[in-house]
């Protein structure tokens, strides 16, 4: 007979193998986060594991319960200004033909791709549909939210907003804030998971990847994985931006080290100013 214990950690490999995320050596930490699913739906944990094989849609549900998605606006200030400053005008002489494309693979609830966006806007480099920004997310319920772009006034989402930011890009409502038609838009929400195989073919080419925050939840193994795919779907000279507390460099993935003074990511090969970086492999 299997224990509830067991149940957890085939379970935990069930969702290691759906989506990369890592729940084998702490299954308890699982159990808290699915309990009351259980109870609603009257399985123990081995039954859900055959429930999530008879009833695929009950992922969607699942996901919602395990992923973290605590984010904010305008999040890591040393970064972004790195990306406005030094990162776009490197392709201003991008046209609606050829587009500067970004893609922020772990949206959440949207606040990461509206900032793109905006800076994108407030840096005035770009004529209209020189710019394309993809944001995907792998649970649905957030990514919903981050379709309408409607914020509470209260949320902790606007913690680090700059001055006159809410006028330029926002809409007042009675409790809330909505972005502008013109931001929310121009960004094209897409249902990805970033364990999918077929990933390339979902996003296609881009010159920017920010995935930030996201890493800590995967083992080696499943971070190896995801950053092959980057690489896979980054034009050559493209960049990918990692949180602050995350970095890849012990993989030897082909990129480069970008270190500044205040910031580090990565670029796939190709040439660069060594006058702006220095970099280390």
């Amino acid at each position: 007979m299997r224990t509830d214990k067991t149940s957890l950690e085939i379970l935990a490999g069930m969702i290691y193998d759906y989506c990369g995320i890592d729940y084998r050596k702490d299954p308890l930490s699982l159990q808290s986060k699915i309990g009351l699913k259980l109870k609603e739906l009257g399985l123990s944990p081995w039954e859900y594991c055959g429930y999530l094989i008879m009833e695929p849609k009950e992922w969607d549900k699942l996901i919602e319960l395990i992923t973290v998605n605590e984010t904010y606006f305008f999040r890591e200030e040393n970064l972004l200004n790195e990306f406005q400053k030094v990162i776009l005008p490197q392709y201003m002489d991008r046209t609606p033909e050829n587009p500067l494309r970004i893609w922020s693979a772990a949206c959440s609830t949207g606040e990461e791709p509206y900032t793109i966006m905006m800076l994108i806007e407030e840096s005035a480099l770009f004529k209209a549909g020189a710019v394309q920004v993809i944001a995907s997310d792998i649970n649905k319920k957030v990514l919903n939210k981050a379709k309408e772009g409607v914020y509470k006034k209260r949320s902790l989402s606007f913690r680090r907003m700059p001055v006159g930011a809410y006028n330029k890009f926002f809409i007042e409502l009675e409790e809330d804030y909505k972005v502008k038609d013109s931001i929310r838009e121009s960004i094209d929400f897409k249902h990805i998971n970033l364990f999918d195989d077929n990933i390339r073919s979902k996003i296609g080419k881009v010159d920017i990847i920010f995935c930030r925050n996201v890493l800590i939840y995967f083992d080696i193994n499943a971070i190896e994985k995801i950053i092959n795919a980057f690489y896979d779907i980054l034009n050559p000279g493209g960049y990918l931006f990692l949180g602050h507390a995350e970095t890849i460099t012990s993989l030897h993935a082909g990129f480069e080290t970008i270190l500044t003074s205040s910031v580090y990511y990565y670029r796939k090969g190709g040439e660069y100013n060594a006058a702006v970086w220095s970099t280390c492999s």
